[in-house]
């Protein structure tokens, strides 16, 4: 591997961690596509080679929101051991697939968490603009039992598509539960940690990660994670909402230009 394209990973692994770091996603939905596209990877390759990079950026955000607002660990934990085992089913199905077909799947699960983001965005404008606050039932608790289930489907996507369990879990807390965006965002990476490391280790096993692609791009995305959590407290809820549905719809568009 040339020394410019370490070089290149490195500067791609600092602006995914900062999106990843504002976003809480991980940044692996930024490195997928990019990685299809740049470097002609498969997309179970570049899945699996994503994962490198997304495992410790997740625990370095984790670690970051945390210094911010404590986390509920009780409600992380339970999430956690939800999804661990059905990580490793949604591993085993997505190795057991073409390669295109997985792709569009991955787009299609993309654009329809994205309209779902836009939605909720318009209706806090409309809910802001309203003169009376809407009434409505309390919210219910976001309990360890629930968590559990949650981390259950959760699990299972983040397997199948290399991330995307923490993406599913944001808009469920943050509608469901009513949880404010970052906290969501904390409680969904605590949940995929043990998941992410199953399903890396899957995919490594069947010879679908590229480790020398994926190193530098994590030590790039460590760098930045920090700056970005620090930004995604200090902006508007309802404008880091916008700025969630607008990066999915962009990946999305990535991925229909692969195809």
């Amino acid at each position: 591997m040339s020394l410019w394209l370490i070089a290149l990973c490195l500067g791609a692994g600092c602006l995914i961690g900062f999106m990843g770091g504002v976003l809480g996603i991980g940044g692996g939905m930024i490195a997928i596509p990019a990685l299809v596209l740049l470097m002609g990877m498969s997309q179970q390759l570049a899945q699996g080679t994503a994962l490198i990079m997304v495992l410790p950026t997740i625990m370095m955000a984790v670690r970051k929101y945390n210094q911010q607002t404590r986390i509920d660990r009780r409600v992380a934990l339970a999430g956690a051991g939800g999804a661990v085992v059905f990580t490793w089913v949604g591993a085993r199905l997505a190795l057991g697939i073409d390669s295109s077909t997985l792709r569009l799947s991955f787009a299609v699960f993309l654009f329809f968490i994205a309209l779902f983001y836009a939605w909720q965005t318009w209706r806090a404008g409309v809910a802001a603009r309203s003169p009376k606050p809407a009434a409505g039932r309390a919210a219910p608790v976001f309990t360890p039992r629930r968590a559990s289930v949650l981390g259950v489907l959760c699990g299972t996507l983040g397997g199948f598509f290399g991330v995307g369990g923490a993406v599913l879990a944001v808009p469920i807390i943050t509608s469901v539960f009513r949880l404010p965006q970052t906290t969501a965002q904390a409680l969904a990476l605590c949940m995929v940690i043990p998941g992410s490391a199953v399903a890396l280790v899957t995919y490594s096993w069947a010879g679908q990660a590229a480790w020398l692609v994926g190193l530098p791009l994590a030590a790039g995305s460590l760098l930045f994670v920090p700056v970005g959590v620090r930004l995604a407290y200090k902006l508007p809820e309802r404008k880091l909402r916008a700025c969630f549905a607008a990066m999915l719809f962009a990946t999305v568009a990535l991925l229909a230009f692969e195809s």
